[in-house]
C-alpha cells in the first residue's frame, strides 16, 4: 500500500485563461456533479465488466476503488478536480486538478494511485474521461475489473458524492481561491487533513488512513 496519497496539479494543454470562463453549465453546485458526463476527447463506448454499488458490502482495503470529477470555484472561473477513493476506508489515494476536461488529468491520478498497489475492482460513472481507451486500457493492463455506474445513478458512487460535499462545505466554500495555484495549495492541505486527522462516524470515528493502513479495525 502507498505510504501517502499524491497531491498535485496536472496542467492540461491550454492557456491559463481557459479556466476564467464562468461556471460549467452542466455542473451542480454542491455535492458532486455530472461533469464527467460531458463530451471529452478521444472517448468511445465500452461495456463494463460489472456494476457494483457503494451499498454492497466491502470488507477490506483495495477491494474497490472509485473516482469522479467535480469542479472547484475560483474567484474568476473554475477548475476541475478528480479524486480516487478506496471505498472501504474512504481514503483518498490521489487527486489531480485540471483547467480542462481532457482525460489526461484523470489518467495521471490513476497512474499515481497504481504506483504501489491496485484494487480488485475500479468503479466510475460512464463519463467520457473514464470510458476513453487510454483510461480503460490502463486498468486492463493491471488486470483490474472495471465497474461503471448506471447513467444518472449518483447513488452508485455515494461515497465520492459525500466526499465532494465535505470538501466543498469544509474547505472550498470557506475560502476564496484567487487562482489555480492557491486552489491546489489549499486542497493539498485539506486532503492531508481529511485522510489523517478527520474522524468519520461511519468508520467508528477513526480516520481513513487508520483504516486503510490497518492501524485499527473498521467497526
Amino acid at each position: 500500500m502507498p505510504t501517502q496519497a499524491k497531491f498535485s496539479y496536472c496542467d492540461s494543454p491550454g492557456s491559463g485563461s481557459e479556466y476564467e470562463t464562468g461556471t460549467p453549465a452542466d455542473a451542480a453546485d454542491g455535492a458532486g456533479s455530472d461533469i464527467s458526463e460531458a463530451p471529452a476527447f478521444g472517448s468511445r463506448d465500452r461495456t463494463q465488466d460489472l456494476s457494483v454499488s457503494a451499498g454492497q458490502p466491502q470488507d477490506r482495503p483495495d477491494h474497490v476503488w472509485a473516482n469522479d470529477i467535480t469542479y472547484i470555484r475560483l474567484r474568476r472561473g473554475f477548475v476541475y478536480l478528480v479524486a480516487i477513493m478506496d471505498w472501504f476506508s474512504r481514503y483518498v489515494l490521489g487527486w489531480e486538478v485540471s483547467i480542462s476536461l481532457e482525460s489526461a488529468f484523470c489518467v495521471a491520478a490513476l497512474n499515481w494511485a497504481l504506483t504501489t498497489t491496485r484494487p480488485e475492482i475500479f468503479n466510475t460513472d460512464q463519463g467520457a474521461q473514464f470510458t476513453s481507451e487510454v483510461f480503460t486500457n490502463r486498468l486492463e493492463e493491471q488486470d483490474i475489473t472495471i465497474s461503471m455506474d448506471g447513467r444518472g445513478r449518483a447513488i452508485d458512487n455515494i461515497f465520492i458524492e459525500r466526499l465532494w460535499r465535505t470538501v466543498k462545505y469544509e474547505e472550498v466554500y470557506l475560502k476564496d481561491y484567487v487562482d489555480v495555484l492557491e486552489a491546489v495549495s489549499n486542497l493539498k492541505r485539506y486532503f492531508t487533513f481529511y485522510n489523517h486527522e478527520r474522524p468519520h462516524q461511519s468508520l467508528g470515528y477513526q480516520t481513513p488512513a487508520a483504516i486503510y493502513f490497518g492501524k485499527v479495525k473498521c467497526v
